[in-house]
């Protein structure tokens, strides 16, 4: 089946056999799959010349925090290794499997999830290719990189503060932040039910659309380019910038503007209420829920930052958790009221990827990874939808954010879609 985009079921076989080639003798791709899973692939490619979905013959990676049948679900941990197979795919995995996607391996991330960085003491941290010596962004690092280094088509992931938007905009990809309930968290190891989403990551915003579509059970049907008004917050996003990221954001809302795009500053009224409600009480203490044995009695299995990150779930009462989660009610209701048709802008991340020698003091660590989660976790708080656009400035790969209320899917695809182009010609 002939399709607009980089692949075909036509030829996936012999595509499949580099990307295989490719992910186990490449120094580059050291540390990206926590495993390949070269025999289902094939079994897939043999079959995809009979599928016919615009999806049938792409190369996808799958984050190790889904389900895949015959395979342990280790999210990257230690502690998780010795648990039984998955009896069969996530939900979400086995519609793409449907619709003819190739599955070439599991991919590396940030342990549990618990990071903007994409640190792996265990399995490695995977090389950022378009910044040497960085980190690659997390937690769905080996997704972003087996997507930017081509390959992999399209890499399947979750985001609970920025896990996928924030490894394509430190690896100059396109990533999609779903409204959560449109793609089902079944099949998938959970770090917050609060705020996880599952998503994909690929070179274009044709390319999420197509896997989102799939993986939601949506009708696949490419949305005409449309464009909305556009928000620059100015009470939020921009404290703590590298002056590479602010330039190129003052070159990206002047394109825009250039493009036709109406785009106006303003504050955002509801951040206050957004500042009453701290990320990490979801996190910390939904994340000990689902893992609490392990944590009581494997401590030294962990990585030690995540291990901490759980740790401070002791540090709030259940009536001051169940009080933020009532906060967030709120806030939800009204950040989607206040945006309306409009969707924000942002820079993806206030910062360049850091150096990964520049992580090694905890404190430094933290720091940097509140800053990579700081912006894209509007999003999430807020059960919203949003997109990390790549585009070059100075030399630099960089990366600009939609944020559109929750359930506007489409409309923010279509959106995107426009702003790409504009981004294109910077």
């Amino acid at each position: 089946m002939s399709t607009p985009f980089p692949w075909s079921n036509e030829n996936t076989e012999s595509r499949l056999e580099i990307a295989l080639e490719r992910a186990s003798g490449e120094a580059a791709a050291s540390s990206v799959f926590t495993r390949l899973l070269s025999d289902r692939a094939r079994q897939q490619a043999s079959t995809a010349a009979g599928i016919d979905t615009p999806l049938a013959g792409a190369l996808i990676s799958v984050k190790a925090l889904f389900d895949v049948a015959g395979e342990v679900t280790t999210s990257a941990t230690k502690v998780l290794v010795n648990d039984p197979p998955a009896e069969q795919d996530a939900p979400a995995i086995s519609r793409l499997d449907a619709a003819g996607g190739v599955f070439v391996g599991l991919t590396n991330m940030s342990e549990f999830a618990y990071s903007g960085l994409g640190l792996n003491p265990h399995y490695g941290t995977p090389q950022n290719p378009v910044y040497p010596g960085c980190a690659p962004g997390g937690s769905t690092s080996g997704g972003a990189v087996s997507v930017a280094l081509g390959i992999c088509d399209i890499a399947i992931g979750s985001d609970t503060g920025g896990s996928l938007r924030i490894p394509a905009a430190f690896t100059g990809i396109t990533g999609f932040k779903p409204t959560q309930a449109s793609v089902t968290m079944e099949g998938g190891k959970p770090l917050s039910d609060s705020l996880d989403s599952f998503g994909p990551m690929a070179k274009t915003v044709a390319e999420c659309e197509l896997a989102w579509q799939v993986m939601s059970g949506n009708p696949i049907a490419s949305s005409a380019p449309t464009a909305a008004r556009l928000v620059v917050p100015t009470n939020f996003g921009f404290t703590e910038m590298d002056p590479e990221v602010g330039e190129g954001f003052k070159t990206v809302v002047q394109s825009l503007r250039d493009a036709g795009f109406d785009v106006i500053e303003k504050d955002l009224g509801c951040i206050a209420q957004y500042d009453q409600v701290p990320p990490w009480h979801m996190t910390s203490v939904e994340s000990r829920a689902h893992y609490e044995d392990h944590f009581q009695a494997s401590p030294d299995q962990f990585d030690s930052r995540v291990h901490a990150r759980m740790a401070r779930a002791e540090e709030i009462s259940a009536v001051e958790y169940r009080q933020t989660l009532n906060r967030r009610a709120e806030l939800i209701s009204a950040f989607k009221e206040e945006l309306g048709q409009d969707m924000l802008l942002l820079p993806t991340t206030p910062k360049l990827p850091p150096k990964i020698e520049d992580l090694a003091d905890d404190e430094a660590f933290n720091r940097l990874n509140l800053l990579a989660l700081r912006n894209p976790s509007l999003g999430n708080v807020t059960d919203a939808c949003g997109i990390a656009l790549p585009y070059q400035h100075g030399g630099n790969t960089l990366s600009a954010m939609l944020i559109a209320g929750g359930g506007r899917d489409q409309a923010l695809l279509a959106c995107a879609k426009v702003v790409e182009r504009a981004l294109s010609s910077i």
